[in-house]
């Protein structure tokens, strides 16, 4: 006669040894997130109207400042096409980011944050496959604008391999302002309300720039905040890496404006380094309530 001994249910976390146990929270991580991104990437697909929405600003910002703004201003050494290209590929991606908000406050709101609450899964992965999912979506607007401004006759007038640069710059900093656009999403828990504040805070943060026009035509109260504006080094950055700066519009003697590349990279280092616990920080006391 044999005995059988058995023993009691233990949880999983529990049985888990302690060396492994970074390793699996490591890869839910990054499965979660990857899930995630796939949940936003299908709501896409199922309305494809935010898709085609999204992709038609671009077109129509190209095709307004390149044939009706083209003819009225001058900029000395180079074509308004080229110089405006930076700027709208900048306005585009910044205002791609705000989705994230937008999309954290509907979630909110519909009660499907509660829902992700009850799952096994990674605390930041819900942020995380926000982000991701705006991130693809302003890589796709940045193919299509592109493709659009090559049709008006920018051209890329450096390597390959500072375009590919200038893009991934581009998207890097949206995706780094996805996170704050993700944290207030999370504190105002309003659609309506988070659009309203993001276009407080993007409409002169983008206009009042070097985007559209040189910045040492504005007025100098204006000048000074756009020699200063985080999206003027950005914009900046982007000429540089695609050839596109004009040999006869000075650059202002600041160093943002002087070293535009590494300004916006030490932005996009702050930006994540604030925001990204902020945001999970902000997303757990949120669903623990």
């Amino acid at each position: 006669m044999t005995t059988t001994s058995t023993q009691p249910d233990v949880p999983l976390a529990a049985r888990l040894q302690p060396d492994h146990a970074p390793r699996a929270a490591f890869g839910h991580f990054f499965s979660d997130g990857w899930i995630t991104t796939r949940r936003n990437l299908i709501k896409i697909k199922r309305v494809p109207d935010i898709l085609v929405f999204t992709l038609l600003q671009p077109i129509m910002f190209v095709l307004l400042f390149s044939y009706v703004y083209s003819g009225v201003i001058s900029i000395p050494g180079s074509s308004y096409t080229e110089f405006i290209m930076a700027g709208i590929f900048a306005q585009t991606v910044v205002f791609g980011s705000t989705y994230s908000g937008s999309a954290m406050a509907q979630d909110l709101k519909d009660g499907i944050i509660d829902r992700f609450r009850t799952l096994p899964m990674s605390p930041a992965a819900v942020l995380v496959g926000r982000t991701n999912g705006d991130l693809i979506i302003n890589s796709i607007s940045m193919v299509v604008m592109m493709t659009t401004g090559f049709i008006v006759g920018w051209r890329v007038r450096s390597s390959f391999f500072e375009a590919v640069a200038a893009v991934g710059l581009l998207l890097l900093f949206a995706y780094a302002l996805s996170w704050l656009m993700a944290f207030i999403g999370m504190s105002v828990r309003s659609p309506e309300i988070i659009n309203n504040v993001s276009f407080l805070i993007l409409f002169p943060l983008t206009f009042i720039s070097n985007a559209f026009v040189p910045s040492n035509t504005l007025p100098t109260p204006l000048r000074i905040f756009a020699e200063y504006n985080p999206v003027s080094a950005l914009v900046q950055a982007a000429r540089q890496l695609f050839g596109n700066v004009p040999p006869g519009t000075p650059v202002a003697d600041v160093w943002t404006q002087q070293n535009p590349i590494l300004a916006v990279l030490i932005g996009i280092t702050v930006m994540l380094l604030v925001f990204v616990p902020l945001s999970i920080r902000k997303f757990a006391s949120i669903t623990t309530r």
